[in-house]
């Protein structure tokens, strides 16, 4: 029997409120005026999960919101998209995990960010078949699921989906090297570990691409892809295959969620039974997207819109 999803995406949704171009903060109780202003779903599981549904998957959330607008708001925004909740939980005592993103002129995106909910969430003995229901499991926001992290609960969850053959990728939440233990402890069980280069860099302490994703790969990951941002991307396997490939070029309007982007993008080429590197290319072409508009996924439309994107738009260094 096909599996009901083809992605199940655990683990940090948060609601972005964003606007841009922002210079300075006003001093004192001044105002001052932006171009643009816009909300959405984000986070490492949110984003992730609408550019795959966006792209035609049929994708479940699994996380936590609060007993508040903002959780009533990411609810119904993942619903639009036609995105399962049925496992994602109102947390009694926490809010829902929030940013206020002041998007600079060259897209760069400081944060305010409330935690929330992602802390709070719990996946159940009950829940679990419901959970691996699926072709691929993301796991996405280590770091910031204390509840589920601290019982172990990750790790059993992703050691399961290991043992039932489901495909496995995992992504962090600015790590320090206080996070590496957590992080440890769940790369033997990750087909596709997908941490930014700086991520990569602070867990390990080291600082070559090569070094970096070697590291992560002695720790047990199947494969590691570390995002570089304007740099593209860099591909390392156990099975010895490794290339970069270059981002696309784009007018960039905000970077906020684009790593998230990225593996959303990646999910969809797995589910499509695409080459490593096609399916890199998709994913770059998800994040290049998002890149393009103010708010997580903005940017990215629909599967025949990428596919379209990556055969019409250059290559830095192409």
């Amino acid at each position: 029997m096909s599996p009901r999803f083809d992605f199940s995406c655990m683990g940090f949704y948060t609601f972005d409120a964003l606007c841009r171009p922002v210079t300075h903060i006003p001093p004192g109780g001044g105002t001052y005026f932006v171009d643009e202003f816009t909300l959405a779903v984000s986070g490492a599981a949110g984003s992730a999960s609408i550019v795959a549904a966006k792209h035609g998957l049929k994708v479940q959330a699994i996380g936590g919101v609060g007993l508040d607008d903002m959780g009533d708001w990411v609810l119904q925004k993942l619903g639009s998209f036609g995105i399962d909740t049925e496992l994602m939980q109102r947390c009694p005592g926490y809010s829902t995990s929030s940013s206020i993103v002041t998007t600079r002129p060259d897209g760069a995106r400081p944060a305010l960010h409330k935690r929330g909910a992602t802390d709070g969430f719990f996946v159940g003995d009950d829940q679990i078949d419901r959970v691996l229901d699926t072709r691929i499991l993301h796991v996405g926001g280590v770091g910031l699921m204390n509840r589920m992290d601290d019982a172990g609960r990750t790790e059993e969850v992703m050691r399961e989906a290991r043992a039932r053959g489901v495909i496995t990728t995992l992504d962090v939440f600015a790590s320090t090297a206080a996070d590496l233990p957590k992080v440890a402890r769940l790369l033997p069980y990750t087909d596709y570990f997908m941490p930014s280069e700086e991520e990569a860099r602070a867990l390990s302490g080291l600082v070559e691409n090569h070094d970096l994703a070697q590291f992560l790969l002695d720790q047990g990951a199947g494969c590691v892809i570390l995002t570089l941002g304007a740099d593209g991307a860099y591909y390392c396997a156990q099975d010895g295959t490794r290339f970069h490939t270059p981002s696309f070029q784009v007018d960039v309007t905000c970077t906020c969620g684009c790593g998230d982007c990225f593996n959303g993008g990646f999910a969809t080429g797995l589910a499509m039974g695409l080459t490593p590197q096609e399916a890199v290319q998709v994913a770059q072409a998800a994040s290049a997207q998002n890149a393009t508009g103010l708010g997580s996924q903005a940017g990215v439309r629909d599967y025949p819109t990428t596919e379209a994107f990556i055969r019409r738009t250059p290559q830095r260094g192409g």
